[in-house]
C-alpha cells in the first residue's frame, strides 16, 4: 500500500527539500503539501511533478496559525484519506526578529562564534502579537495549531494495526530558559520562537507517553543552521553578503552548519526509513554535514523536564476545549 505523507510548510525551504527527497526515495508515496499560501503551494507542486512526473502530489490549504483553518483542513484530509503514515510538522514562524548587533560583532570575533551562529543564544528577540483567535501568533503557529491538527487527525493516525509517525521540526534555539509553564504562550517574554520550540520538544515526549500504545510515535529533529527565508529575515541582505563566506569557512570546523535546505532535511528524511520502536523519545535527531559535504543524522539527548511535559500536555488539552467551544 502506498504511504500517505502530509508535510506542513511544504512550499519552500526545508519542507520542499524534504518532499523532493521523499519522492526520490519512494515514488509511490501519496504526498500532501499543506501550505498557507495556495499560490506558492501550487508552484511547489508543479516543481515536484516536473522532476517526478508520475508522483501523487496533493495540495491542502492550511494555516496552522488559525484554528478555523486547521479544523477545516483536517476535515478535508479525513475526506481524502483513510490513514496517515507520516505527519511532518514543519511549518513555523519567527516574526520581526531583531538582533543585538553589538553582541553579534563581539561574538563574531570570539571563540564563541560557532555556538553563536548555531543557536543565536542571546542575540535574537522577536515582536509577537495576538492573532484573530486571541492567541499569541508564534505559539499558535509553531505549537498549538500543530497540536490541534494531531488531535483532529487521530482517527487516521491511531488505527488498529497501523503505525503512524509525527515528526516535529524543532531548533537548536529551543531552550528551557526561554519557556515558562506559567506563561505558556510567552506573552511576557521576548523569545517566543525559542519558547515554542522547547514546548514542541516537550510535547513530542508527552505524545509518546500517551499515544505509543495506539500506534502513534513522535520524534523531534533539528535541521542545523540552514539558509531559508526565515533565516534571511534575521539580518539585512548586505550583512548576509558579508558573512556568508565566513559561514562556509566555519562549516569546515563544525557539523551543525548544514546551510542548504537539502542538507537541513537530512534528519527528516532519515527518520522516514527508521523503525519507530527503535527510536529514543528523549532524543532530538540532528541533521549534520561534514566539512566535506557528507550528510548524516545524530541523536542527542534533549534537556526535558518530563513532569513539565505532562503539565504542558494537559494545558494544551484544556486550551483545545476552550477554542472548540468558540467555533
Amino acid at each position: 500500500m502506498e504511504k500517505v505523507v502530509l508535510v506542513t510548510g511544504a512550499n519552500s525551504g526545508i519542507g520542499l527539500a524534504l518532499c523532493e527527497r521523499l519522492l526520490t526515495e519512494d515514488g509511490q508515496l501519496r504526498l500532501c503539501l499543506a501550505c498557507r499560501n495556495t499560490q506558492r503551494g501550487e508552484a511547489a507542486r508543479s516543481a515536484l511533478l516536473t522532476s517526478h512526473s508520475n508522483a501523487h502530489v496533493d495540495l491542502l490549504h492550511l494555516d496552522v496559525g488559525s484554528v478555523q483553518s486547521v479544523l477545516a483542513a483536517a476535515q478535508e484530509v479525513k475526506a481524502r484519506y483513510n490513514r496517515i503514515d507520516f505527519l511532518y510538522l514543519n511549518a513555523g514562524i519567527m516574526p520581526n526578529p531583531h538582533i543585538d548587533l553589538k553582541a553579534f560583532f563581539r561574538g563574531l570575533f570570539s571563540r564563541n562564534v560557532i555556538n553563536m551562529f548555531a543557536t543565536a543564544e542571546g542575540l535574537l528577540t522577536q515582536q509577537d502579537q495576538l492573532n484573530s483567535d486571541g492567541l499569541q501568533e508564534v505559539f499558535a503557529t509553531n505549537l498549538f495549531g500543530h497540536f490541534l491538527l494531531i488531535r483532529e487527525l487521530e482517527p487516521l493516525l491511531c488505527r488498529a494495526g497501523h503505525t503512524s509517525r509525527v515528526v516535529w521540526t524543532s531548533s537548536s534555539n529551543a531552550r528551557r530558559s526561554a519557556f515558562s509553564i506559567e506563561d505558556l504562550q510567552h506573552r511576557d517574554g521576548s523569545e517566543p520562537y525559542s519558547s515554542s520550540k522547547y514546548a514542541s520538544d516537550m510535547l513530542s515526549l508527552a505524545l509518546n507517553r500517551h499515544k505509543n500504545s495506539q500506534g502513534l510515535f513522535s520524534s523531534v529533529i533539528c535541521p542545523g543552521l540552514v539558509m531559508t527565508n526565515l533565516t534571511y529575515g534575521i539580518l539585512p541582505s548586505f550583512f548576509w553578503t558579508l558573512i556568508l563566506p565566513i559561514m562556509w569557512l566555519i562549516r569546515i570546523f563544525t557539523n551543525t552548519f548544514t546551510l542548504t535546505p537539502h542538507n537541513g532535511a537530512e534528519a527528516l528524511h532519515w527518520l522516514f526509513g527508521q523503525n519507530p520502536e527503535s527510536l529514543d523519545p528523549r532524543a532530538k535527531y540532528h541533521s549534520l554535514t561534514s566539512g566535506l559535504g557528507t550528510n548524516y543524522t545524530q541523536a542527542r539527548q534533549m534537556d526535558i523536564d518530563e513532569d513539565m511535559a505532562e503539565v504542558l500536555y494537559s494545558k494544551l488539552l484544556e486550551l483545545e476545549r476552550v477554542v472548540r467551544k468558540k467555533e
